[in-house]
């Protein structure tokens, strides 16, 4: 008790940072772009200022700029030249992910882990994460898991390192897990979008990826922001189907869900730190309300702090530079 016990007395100089239980390095960060195949040029996203989406022909230009920050890993998102209703320009060879990949791994072999989205949103014309029966505005989930087997081969045999589902569709990691092993990939590793849930602060991704949605949402499939114990179960139910990594998307707004999770499982996890959260902050800082290094440092601090073990952020190359430089200290 005070004046005995007195908790500032750790607070001062180098005995601070000896102190400190949680510390971000740039082995935890994830770099997201998005690789367009009927862009011209890299074109900035209105609704997230610095965010850009990549020509096809870019695609290693964009990866560089992680690669040579020392960033371990980039996530890569596609948006096709043509859209169908079954997303069918999702899994072809010559589409726009699998040229990508083929192209930076050709690059930078192992020394960059390249993990792909692995979803339809991007790929339909209706915008939903998988096949829909129309007449009755449904995502018919069996009918997808297919369809998600062939996009994950498909990105596999590209050469990808790491593939991701996000749909949140039943039983996508069983199928996924098995059309991987079908096919000779059975060392690729899946990195599940666990937790998803069906939140508004994804808004400025749509634009990024054109990946609005024509009629209702996607509050049917990913989960209901209130519920918590659901995110346990849901993600009990990925582990045993074979995934190799969890992910808690949103990120701050959804701390408790990765603290939850992380004890629960004590598996690698990550953390998405989405567009909307880069939005705010960016907002924020223009109108010079926050200071915008310190207020993404901080973010992406409280998800390692709550038991992220990688973060995915569209400030990841500025987070890499702070940390390369010392100054967030």
């Amino acid at each position: 008790m005070f004046p005995q016990t007195r908790m500032r007395r750790l607070r001062y100089g180098k005995l601070k940072e000896m102190v400190r239980e949680n510390d971000l390095t740039v082995n935890d960060l994830i770099y997201p772009f998005f690789v367009d195949e009927t862009a011209a040029e890299k074109t900035e996203v209105s609704s997230m200022p610095g965010v850009f989406r990549w020509p096809a022909t870019m695609a290693v230009d964009a990866a560089r700029e992680a690669f040579d920050l020392g960033i371990p890993a980039v996530l890569i998102f596609g948006i096709p030249k043509t859209k169908d209703a079954e997303g069918s320009s999702a899994y072809g060879d010559d589409d726009v992910v699998q040229k990508a990949v083929r192209e930076i791994k050709a690059q930078f072999g192992n020394d960059l882990i390249v993990i792909t989205d692995l979803c339809m949103c991007e790929y339909t014309d209706h915008g939903h994460c998988g096949i829909v029966d129309f007449e009755n505005h449904d995502v018919v989930n069996d009918l997808t898991l297919p369809v998600l087997g062939k996009i994950a081969v498909s990105h596999a045999k590209a050469g990808a390192d790491i593939v991701a589902p996000s749909g949140m569709m039943d039983g996508m990691i069983e199928a996924i897990r098995f059309a991987l092993d079908e096919n000779g990939f059975e060392n690729t590793p899946i990195m599940s979008y666990s937790s998803k849930y069906a939140s508004v602060f994804y808004g400025p991704f749509r634009d990024a990826a054109d990946s609005g949605f024509c009629f209702g949402d996607r509050s049917e499939y990913q989960m209901d922001p209130a519920n918590g114990d659901e995110a346990i179960r849901e993600t009990e139910l990925d582990v045993m189907e074979g995934a190799d990594m969890l992910m808690v998307k949103p990120g701050m707004p959804y701390l408790d869900i990765v603290y939850r999770i992380k004890q629960e499982f004590q598996m690698p996890l990550a953390v998405y730190q989405v567009s909307g959260e880069y939005a705010m902050i960016k907002a924020a800082a223009e109108k010079g309300w926050l200071d915008e290094k310190k207020a993404f440092y901080e973010a992406c601090l409280s998800m390692k702090r709550a038991g992220a073990d990688m973060i995915i952020t569209y400030y990841a190359k500025e987070l890499a530079e702070i940390l390369k430089s010392g100054k967030q200290k």
